[in-house]
């Protein structure tokens, strides 16, 4: 939305409703700006999330496999979590074949991984990116 409508909606003036605008920016609250693309229309359409439980737990193999992840384009969030596996990802891919390749020559082979278990997704019910306040 232009700064004018978001004027509008605050019921600011937009040279108030900018400088506003540019503190949260400063100040980190506003990160970044972002287009949200159709996956099919790009040939991403399979969605996956998969389980990964690490060999070992130190903080060179937690590391080595973040910093893998990173460079990983296909993967769009990886979260380290407590339970009964060592971190989620959420990845998307063309297709089942691109998975298969996706998995087998590229996430089993980072640093650390003992184990996967893969959920592909077969609706995606609600999937906002608005934090809730």
């Amino acid at each position: 939305m232009t700064n004018v409508e978001l004027a509008r909606l605050v019921n600011l003036s937009p040279a108030a409703t900018l400088e506003r605008v540019r503190k949260l920016e400063h100040s980190g609250v506003i990160r970044n700006y972002m287009a949200r693309l159709d996956p099919e229309t790009v040939n991403l359409g399979l969605l996956v999330f998969v389980q990964v439980t690490l060999d070992r737990t130190s903080a060179d193999i937690f590391d080595s496999f973040a910093k893998a992840v990173r460079a990983m384009p296909q993967v769009s969030e990886c979260y380290m979590v407590a339970g009964g596996f060592d971190y989620l990802v959420k990845a998307r891919v063309r297709d089942m074949n691109a998975y298969r390749a996706f998995l087998g020559k590229t996430l089993t082979r980072l640093p650390g991984v003992r184990q996967t278990h893969t959920y592909t997704v077969m609706e995606e019910v609600k999937a906002d990116l608005e934090l809730p306040i």
